[in-house]
């Protein structure tokens, strides 16, 4: 099952300033020379009243070029209005399946056939009696091979009813009209079922398709990334900064291992995010199926029916699902969203210091005007995309939840956005995963900072005062250390003043910038098996 965008380019439209039209003036206008030291003032006013007139007689031509061709201008790559369907389809374009206008039809002819299949269990509902093995095989053959040819023919019928609800419902009775013992229960189809029946639960099955597909594993690529990056530098001393200032030394790993760790708890959390679902009709009541069948217990039926389907009954509720599971869906996707953030920032920063090198692919410009930058375009483009996601899975969850009495039509147009915020965040995983691939540590920077940072040791000397009852350790450190330039050598001969027992004093002498780092490389070097414990499975064997 696959849903593609048309792969159709723009061939025949002109450029607007090159149409034979005015293929004359253009030439004309380029042998023009306007020199600002000689030009007079009226010539800079025929100068103006030439572009205006050329600009609008181009733009013009432009109407008439887009008039004339409009039919070019159907769904491509070209002229879609989203960039996740345009210049960056090919990096999203596994979400398509499950969270397009396709994955919605998809779903709604799932959950028709499914609801009709339960039907013919239900012993009560002697009209619809028990499907023959061939007659099943029928039924979810439709679900197996539906395809876009299907879909398509599904959008059909929607322009002659106006209601894409019903429009699938249609297109079942179309397509079962030739197996007899479908045919004799067509009008079971939909039975009972208020369009929000079919829609809420084919939404529900959207996302959690989406996210156990694609979203999921693409979270784990990226935390295993991160995670294999802390280990491979769990001994590469960094100078630390707090408030942008040095601050005492840590590794390169352990801060890698941090965003590893914090970016896991937040994917589990998501992962416990149960997608809900509703069967109760057009307001929650069963109204019409109790009318119909009195003796059927239809709450439990359509428990049955919502669990069946993977998703958790929800029992109390108006026309539509409350939505309340979507908005804690995506504020606990807006949570991993904003440690990536963080992670893209201090990279950013990092490559900005010198500590990141980044591999340069043949061919690739970094700047239009100067060649020697090689920018951290895949973590900016990350950032922005993350901050576009965020932006949209807020909007979702804020509206989603409120709608007014039994049901008003607001969620119907804002649930039909929900790719959006999916596809700019996956398309953000991706973007950090490539830049993570292009990093190569830059060990000799790394520690350049360190050598000249020997203040950084006052932490230790001070608090090993304080344990051997040395007076006012911290302000004696302070004199030594603020707003001056601090040496190994004036270090040194500081230690070796002080009245502390040999083993100490022996001790704080062999500290440097680049062993003073507690248990960093500890903390780097276990990384995957905390991400382990918080996930409760071992998605990151290819770490060890």
């Amino acid at each position: 099952m696959e849903a593609r965008v048309s792969s159709g380019v723009l061939t025949k439209i002109q450029s607007p300033f090159l149409s034979p039209l005015h293929a004359s003036k253009l030439q004309s206008s380029r042998n023009m020379s306007i020199l600002p030291n000689t030009i007079h003032t009226h010539q800079f006013s025929n100068a103006s009243l030439y572009l205006r007139s050329t600009f609008s007689s181009r733009t013009h031509g432009f109407k008439q070029a887009i008039k004339d061709d409009s039919r070019e201008f159907e769904l491509s790559t070209l002229t879609a209005l989203s960039p996740l369907d345009g210049r960056y389809w090919g990096k999203v374009k596994d979400l398509a399946p499950y969270m397009s206008e396709y994955g919605l039809i998809y779903f709604r002819v799932l959950v028709e056939i499914k609801w009709l299949l339960m039907l013919s269990q239900i012993p009560e509902v002697i009209e619809v009696p028990s499907f023959s093995a061939e007659a099943q095989s029928y039924l979810l053959g439709l679900i197996d091979g539906f395809s876009m040819d299907d879909a398509l023919e599904v959008k059909k019928i929607e322009r002659v009813t106006n209601h894409d609800v019903k429009a699938v419902e249609y297109f079942l009775k179309q397509k079962c009209q030739s197996q007899p013992e479908i045919a004799k229960v067509l009008e079971f189809f939909h039975f009972a079922c208020t369009s929000e029946d079919i829609n809420n639960l084919a939404h529900a099955l959207m996302l959690k398709e989406a996210m156990t597909k694609v979203m999921f594993p693409t979270m784990d690529k990226l935390v295993e990334a991160i995670c294999k990056l802390a280990k491979a530098n769990a001994s590469v001393s960094m100078l630390s900064r707090t408030h942008g200032q040095p601050a005492s030394p840590t590794t390169l790993g352990k801060e890698m291992a941090i965003f590893s760790v914090r970016l896991s708890r937040e994917r589990q959390e998501i992962s416990q995010v149960e997608m809900m679902g509703k069967f109760a009709g057009a307001v929650g009541n069963y109204n019409a199926h109790i009318v119909a069948y009195p003796t059927v217990n239809w709450p439990q039926i359509a428990e049955q029916f919502v669990t069946s389907l993977g998703l958790k009954f929800n029992p109390y509720v108006t026309q539509i699902e409350t939505h309340d599971y979507m908005a804690k869906l995506y504020y606990a996707i807006i949570r991993f969203n904003n440690i990536l953030i963080d992670f893209d920032r201090d990279i950013w920063g990092y490559i900005s210091l010198g500590y990141f090198k980044q591999i340069t692919k043949a061919g690739e410009i970094g700047s239009s005007t100067m060649p020697h930058k090689v920018n951290p375009i895949d973590f900016e483009n990350s950032e922005g995309n993350l901050g576009k996601a965020n932006e949209d899975l807020t909007y979702l969850s804020m509206k989603l939840p409120i709608s007014r009495w039994q049901r008003d039509l607001t969620d119907s147009t804002v649930l039909r956005n929900m790719g959006g915020g999916l596809g700019h965040s996956l398309l953000a995983y991706k973007s950090a995963l490539q830049g993570i691939g292009k990093l190569q540590v830059n060990e000799a920077r790394l520690s350049e900072d360190l050598n000249q940072a020997w203040e950084v040791l006052a932490e230790p000397i001070q608090t090993v005062m304080r344990r051997y009852g040395v007076p006012e350790p911290y302000e004696k450190l302070k004199e030594l250390t603020r707003g001056r330039a601090v040496t190994k050598e004036s270090i040194r001969e500081f230690i070796e003043g002080l009245e502390l027992p040999e083993e100490a004093k022996t001790h704080l002498l062999k500290l440097t910038p680049h062993s003073y780092v507690g248990a960093a490389v500890e903390l780097a070097k276990t990384v995957d098996s905390a991400v382990n414990v918080i996930n409760g499975s071992e998605v990151l064997e290819t770490c060890r």
